[in-house]
């Protein structure tokens, strides 16, 4: 697993950017803004297509964050570029097919920066329009992320 003892700057990414990684941006920010440690983290999200570029966060996300009384920043859909890899230190997609079109986007890999949110897939409620139950799969990720890096910071 890799050190993150050094993690800064995190890019969530999805397919289109107006579900799940705005979502997952927005979750770990709060979590982050209630820990008081907002400021030592750079957090955004981005997309692996061009589908939903310059569009805003989907109404069902909206929505659940609401719910959970989670702010809602400005956000427009873009699409990640290869300069991501080199300003982000970690770089998270929420499925098997993300990641491996952020390799794609990237070149590759070299220093381990992908990874899978989860060791499953979230579902895109896109196509589900299952908001609540991605919602509850992002807060698991947020909170899994956010124990290792308070674990790695210790050492």
């Amino acid at each position: 697993m890799k050190n993150y003892k050094n993690i800064k700057k995190i890019l969530f990414v999805c397919h289109g950017n107006i579900c799940r990684s705005p979502m997952a941006e927005f979750v770990f920010k709060n979590m982050l803004d209630l820990q008081n440690i907002n400021h030592l983290f750079e957090v955004d999200s981005a997309a692996t297509s061009t589908d939903e570029i310059g569009s805003d966060v989907h109404r069902g996300t909206q929505n659940i964050l609401a719910q959970n009384n989670i702010p809602c920043g400005k956000h427009r859909a873009r699409q990640m570029t290869k300069a991501d890899y080199e300003k982000y230190d970690l770089l998270i997609g929420m499925d098997n097919h993300n990641v491996q079109n952020m390799k794609h986007i990237c070149s590759g890999d070299p220093e381990g920066k992908i990874r899978m949110f989860l060791d499953r897939s979230i579902a895109d409620p896109w196509y589900t329009g299952n908001f609540e139950k991605t919602y509850r799969d992002v807060k698991e990720g947020c909170t899994n992320l956010l124990k290792e890096l308070n674990n790695d910071s210790l050492k």
